[in-house]
Protein backbone atom coordinates (compact mmCIF):
# COMPACT_ATOMS: atom_id res chain seq x y z
CA UNK A 1 0.00 0.00 0.00
CA UNK A 2 1.40 3.70 -1.18
CA UNK A 3 1.16 6.53 0.89
CA UNK A 4 -1.86 8.17 0.82
CA UNK A 5 -1.04 11.40 -0.66
CA UNK A 6 -2.28 14.46 1.37
CA UNK A 7 -4.57 16.10 -0.44
CA UNK A 8 -6.57 12.65 -1.24
CA UNK A 9 -6.57 11.93 2.95
CA UNK A 10 -9.81 12.00 4.58
CA UNK A 11 -10.52 14.92 7.42
CA UNK A 12 -9.34 12.05 9.94
CA UNK A 13 -6.82 10.68 7.97
CA UNK A 14 -5.16 13.72 8.30
CA UNK A 15 -6.16 14.52 11.57
CA UNK A 16 -4.23 11.09 12.65
CA UNK A 17 -1.54 11.75 10.15
CA UNK A 18 -1.07 14.94 11.70
CA UNK A 19 -1.15 13.40 15.41
CA UNK A 20 1.11 11.18 14.44
CA UNK A 21 3.76 13.74 12.75
CA UNK A 22 3.59 15.73 15.80
CA UNK A 23 4.77 13.03 17.65
CA UNK A 24 8.47 11.48 18.18
CA UNK A 25 7.99 9.06 14.90
CA UNK A 26 7.51 12.49 12.98
CA UNK A 27 5.68 11.27 9.98
CA UNK A 28 3.59 8.61 8.43
CA UNK A 29 6.31 6.04 8.10
CA UNK A 30 6.37 1.94 7.97
CA UNK A 31 3.42 0.32 9.13
CA UNK A 32 1.52 3.41 10.03
CA UNK A 33 1.22 3.86 6.11
CA UNK A 34 -0.48 1.26 5.18
CA UNK A 35 -2.41 1.79 9.27
CA UNK A 36 -4.13 5.16 8.02
CA UNK A 37 -6.40 3.20 6.01
CA UNK A 38 -7.88 3.05 9.15
CA UNK A 39 -7.12 6.34 11.21
CA UNK A 40 -8.89 5.15 14.82
CA UNK A 41 -6.78 2.22 14.29
CA UNK A 42 -3.66 3.60 13.72
CA UNK A 43 -4.16 6.53 16.32
CA UNK A 44 -4.78 4.02 19.13
CA UNK A 45 -1.58 2.14 17.99
CA UNK A 46 0.70 4.32 17.73
CA UNK A 47 -0.01 5.54 21.27
CA UNK A 48 0.55 2.05 22.71
CA UNK A 49 3.46 1.59 20.35
CA UNK A 50 5.16 5.19 21.49
CA UNK A 51 4.38 3.65 25.11
CA UNK A 52 6.18 0.46 24.51
CA UNK A 53 9.35 1.97 22.70
CA UNK A 54 10.04 4.83 24.14
CA UNK A 55 8.52 4.86 28.18
CA UNK A 56 8.04 1.38 29.24
CA UNK A 57 10.44 0.07 32.37
CA UNK A 58 11.66 -2.44 29.64
CA UNK A 59 15.97 -1.70 29.82
CA UNK A 60 16.41 -0.33 25.95
CA UNK A 61 19.26 -3.07 25.32
CA UNK A 62 16.24 -5.83 26.38
CA UNK A 63 13.10 -3.95 24.39
CA UNK A 64 15.60 -3.93 21.28
CA UNK A 65 16.26 -7.83 21.78
CA UNK A 66 12.58 -8.33 21.99
CA UNK A 67 12.20 -6.46 18.72
CA UNK A 68 14.59 -8.03 16.90
CA UNK A 69 13.26 -11.43 18.10
CA UNK A 70 10.13 -10.47 17.07
CA UNK A 71 11.80 -9.25 13.51
CA UNK A 72 13.28 -12.32 13.30
CA UNK A 73 10.30 -14.34 14.03
CA UNK A 74 8.04 -12.72 11.14
CA UNK A 75 10.87 -12.21 8.96
CA UNK A 76 10.28 -9.23 8.71
CA UNK A 77 12.88 -6.83 7.36
CA UNK A 78 11.78 -3.25 7.79
CA UNK A 79 11.48 -4.01 11.87
CA UNK A 80 14.96 -5.43 11.73
CA UNK A 81 16.14 -2.45 9.56
CA UNK A 82 14.92 0.11 11.40
CA UNK A 83 15.66 -1.60 14.96
CA UNK A 84 19.27 -2.98 14.40
CA UNK A 85 20.80 0.56 15.07
CA UNK A 86 19.03 1.03 18.31
CA UNK A 87 20.17 -2.11 19.15
CA UNK A 88 23.41 -1.53 18.44
CA UNK A 89 23.16 2.02 20.96
CA UNK A 90 21.72 0.44 23.32
CA UNK A 91 24.55 -2.11 24.09
CA UNK A 92 23.04 -5.40 22.43
CA UNK A 93 26.69 -7.35 21.62
CA UNK A 94 26.84 -7.69 17.71
CA UNK A 95 27.55 -11.24 18.15
CA UNK A 96 23.90 -11.23 20.01
CA UNK A 97 22.32 -9.72 16.96
CA UNK A 98 24.35 -11.66 13.99
CA UNK A 99 22.52 -14.78 15.85
CA UNK A 100 19.50 -13.77 16.41
CA UNK A 101 19.57 -12.55 12.61
CA UNK A 102 20.27 -15.93 11.97
CA UNK A 103 17.48 -17.65 13.65
CA UNK A 104 20.26 -19.13 16.49
CA UNK A 105 20.66 -19.05 20.21
CA UNK A 106 24.05 -16.92 20.81
CA UNK A 107 26.54 -19.26 21.89
CA UNK A 108 27.09 -16.73 24.95
CA UNK A 109 24.52 -14.44 26.79
CA UNK A 110 23.92 -12.12 30.01
CA UNK A 111 21.35 -13.85 31.87
CA UNK A 112 18.50 -11.08 31.51
CA UNK A 113 19.08 -11.72 27.01
CA UNK A 114 18.88 -15.57 27.60
CA UNK A 115 15.64 -14.97 29.93
CA UNK A 116 14.36 -12.61 27.69
CA UNK A 117 15.22 -15.31 24.55
CA UNK A 118 13.46 -17.89 26.39
CA UNK A 119 10.45 -15.74 27.02
CA UNK A 120 9.99 -14.93 23.00
CA UNK A 121 10.19 -18.23 22.34
CA UNK A 122 7.67 -19.36 24.47
CA UNK A 123 5.55 -16.40 23.61
CA UNK A 124 6.24 -16.85 19.81
CA UNK A 125 5.17 -20.95 20.39
CA UNK A 126 1.84 -20.91 22.41
CA UNK A 127 2.11 -17.66 25.07
CA UNK A 128 1.94 -19.93 27.72
CA UNK A 129 4.82 -19.78 29.90
CA UNK A 130 6.03 -22.32 32.36
CA UNK A 131 5.57 -21.45 36.14
CA UNK A 132 10.31 -21.57 36.52
CA UNK A 133 10.15 -18.99 33.51
CA UNK A 134 7.82 -16.89 34.93
CA UNK A 135 9.67 -16.76 38.11
CA UNK A 136 12.67 -15.32 36.48
CA UNK A 137 11.37 -13.12 33.79
CA UNK A 138 9.77 -11.61 36.98
CA UNK A 139 12.97 -11.53 39.11
CA UNK A 140 14.53 -9.59 35.93
CA UNK A 141 12.24 -7.68 34.86
CA UNK A 142 9.79 -7.22 37.74
CA UNK A 143 6.27 -7.38 37.29
CA UNK A 144 5.78 -4.49 35.02
CA UNK A 145 8.67 -5.46 32.87
CA UNK A 146 6.83 -8.69 32.16
CA UNK A 147 3.53 -7.18 31.38
CA UNK A 148 6.07 -4.96 29.18
CA UNK A 149 7.44 -7.37 27.69
CA UNK A 150 4.35 -9.44 26.47
CA UNK A 151 3.05 -6.27 25.33
CA UNK A 152 6.39 -5.42 23.29
CA UNK A 153 6.13 -9.03 21.45
CA UNK A 154 2.58 -8.39 20.67
CA UNK A 155 3.44 -5.18 19.24
CA UNK A 156 6.08 -5.74 17.23
CA UNK A 157 3.90 -8.79 16.08
CA UNK A 158 1.26 -6.71 15.01
CA UNK A 159 2.91 -4.12 12.71
CA UNK A 160 5.19 -7.22 11.57
CA UNK A 161 2.34 -8.80 10.31
CA UNK A 162 0.70 -5.25 8.58
CA UNK A 163 3.85 -4.82 6.76
CA UNK A 164 4.18 -8.61 5.73
CA UNK A 165 0.47 -8.19 4.61
CA UNK A 166 0.89 -4.89 2.39
CA UNK A 167 4.63 -5.73 1.88
CA UNK A 168 5.92 -2.54 2.78
CA UNK A 169 9.15 -1.12 1.06
CA UNK A 170 12.30 -0.84 2.55
CA UNK A 171 13.64 2.77 3.98
CA UNK A 172 15.42 4.18 1.71
CA UNK A 173 19.26 2.39 0.51
CA UNK A 174 18.15 -1.10 2.80
CA UNK A 175 18.73 -4.35 2.03
CA UNK A 176 16.91 -7.19 2.86
CA UNK A 177 18.50 -9.16 5.80
CA UNK A 178 16.06 -11.61 6.96
CA UNK A 179 13.92 -12.30 4.26
CA UNK A 180 14.01 -11.98 0.40
CA UNK A 181 10.47 -12.84 -1.71
CA UNK A 182 10.97 -15.30 -4.64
Amino acid sequence: MPAIPAEQMTPVQRAAADEITAGRRGGVVGPFIAALRSPECMRRLQHFGAYIRYDSSIDPRLRELVILLTARRWEQDYEWVTHEPSAREAGLASATIEAVRMGALPTSLPGDEAVIFELCAVLFDDGRVPDALYDRARAVLGEPGLIDVVCAVGYYSTLAMIMNVVRTALPAGSQPVLFTAQ
